[in-house]
């Protein structure tokens, strides 16, 4: 009874105004804050890389593309390296897909090595820090550890010669190997104008109470179905204990109408796969269904300016089979509160990377992150002739060249 009067309550229009300033994304401007530096490098190490492969436009990992060309025309770039706070480097070392569109990381330590051999040796600006005034954009599975499987990058750990840089990647865990310090969490790409030409009437009821499409199991990646089996047992967990539920809408079908079932949905799991992270977040922020998410420490993106305890249920990984007695025993007025909260247009402007940039988008999020840093302290300067960085560390296939 209680379920079927939420789901009657919760038939109503969304509201854009915000209930309180728990929704207000940060309004922080860097521009005029912050200047930086665009590396210019031989198209091998990006342009010609899209060309060899333009799905990369449209993959989950595409931030990189995308920020080298927000950044090339952005009012913080500047042409003088001598008055730049940061420096950045374009290389698009995600872009190595498969036939089916996985992407392949074994070849990135081996093209950033490349790189910042390069730029150490033909700008004296690496040099003098050893990268930590540079900043990267490794949207990886886990980052800069370059590699699908946790087991395997918690292994290999973060590119040895990265370990000054800031780094802005989608992966966020806390207390991983694969997280710097400083680390800059960002959401995973989604195609902003596909997404928008996808909306339907606000005032649609949300008729569908918990909604997800995606793998339970990964037997193609995962023979033996342990690890993807949820991410720790996360998904397997969610499909044993509510594939007959009705409440539950979970299938692994990708119907043609996935984003307007999300419109249509109050509850949108976002369960750990490989990686804590998904794109499911961005789409259920997007489309206004509460993210419920599954990922034990998981580090949110842009977590200083989106109130996501406020937006989201968090549920533990050991708590999926309580999922149906957690979701419906929150009061209708929370869920309201949560749906106007994400009715707000700034919050779902700052999960995405949109073409043209838009105020308060992902873009100026990352900005926002690299001008907090500022100024750098005196300790990131190396005294002349010192070294910190291990260049040798690490596989040794990472040090073939590339």
């Amino acid at each position: 009874v209680a379920v079927a009067v939420s789901l009657k309550v919760l038939k109503v229009k969304s509201e854009s105004k915000n209930a309180g300033s728990a929704g207000d994304v940060l309004e922080d401007d860097p521009v005029g804050r912050l200047k930086v530096y665009v590396y210019e490098l031989p198209s091998k190490y990006n342009k010609k890389i899209l060309q060899k492969d333009p799905r990369c436009l449209s993959h989950m990992f595409a931030a990189e593309i995308f920020m080298h060309r927000f950044l090339l025309s952005s009012p913080v770039r500047t042409l003088n390296p001598e008055e730049a706070d940061w420096f950045y480097t374009p290389i698009y070392a995600t872009c190595d897909l498969t036939p089916t569109g996985l992407p392949l990381p074994f070849k990135s330590p081996r093209m950033v090595r490349s790189a910042i051999q390069l730029i150490s040796s033909s700008w004296p600006y690496w040099n003098r820090t050893e990268g930590a005034d540079h900043f990267f954009v490794v949207p990886h599975d886990f980052g800069a550890c370059f590699h699908y499987q946790e087991e395997k990058a918690i292994e290999r750990g973060i590119l040895s010669i990265l370990w000054r840089a800031t780094l802005v990647q989608t992966f966020g865990q806390r207390n991983h190997v694969c997280l710097n310090e400083g680390s800059i969490t960002i959401p995973p790409y989604a195609p902003p104008q596909k997404m928008q030409a996808r909306q339907i009437p606000p005032d649609t009821p949300r008729s569908i109470f918990v909604y997800f499409r995606g793998l339970f199991y990964d037997v193609n990646n995962d023979p033996e179905g342990g690890y993807y089996a949820s991410g720790r047992g996360a998904r397997a967990a969610v499909w044993e204990n509510f594939k007959s539920n009705p409440l539950f809408d979970i299938s692994t079908e990708h119907p043609t109408t996935y984003y307007e079932d999300m419109q249509r949905a109050i509850f949108c799991l976002c369960p750990l796969g490989w990686a804590p992270w998904s794109p499911r977040l961005v789409e259920a922020v997007v489309f206004g269904c509460i993210p419920v998410i599954i990922a034990d420490d998981i580090v949110l993106p842009f977590a200083d300016a989106i109130p996501w305890e406020e937006i989201g249920v968090f549920v533990g990984e050991e708590d999926v089979p309580k999922l149906d007695k957690i979701l419906t025993s929150i009061p209708p007025h929370v869920i309201l509160r949560k749906q106007r909260l994400l009715a707000n247009p700034s919050m779902k402007r700052a999960m995405l990377f949109p073409q043209p940039t838009l105020p308060g988008d992902a873009f100026h999020q990352i900005l926002n992150g690299l001008a907090r840093k500022l100024p750098h302290p005196k300790s990131v300067y190396l005294k002349p002739g010192e070294k910190i960085l291990n260049w040798t560390a690490g596989p040794i296939t990472d040090l073939k060249p590339w």
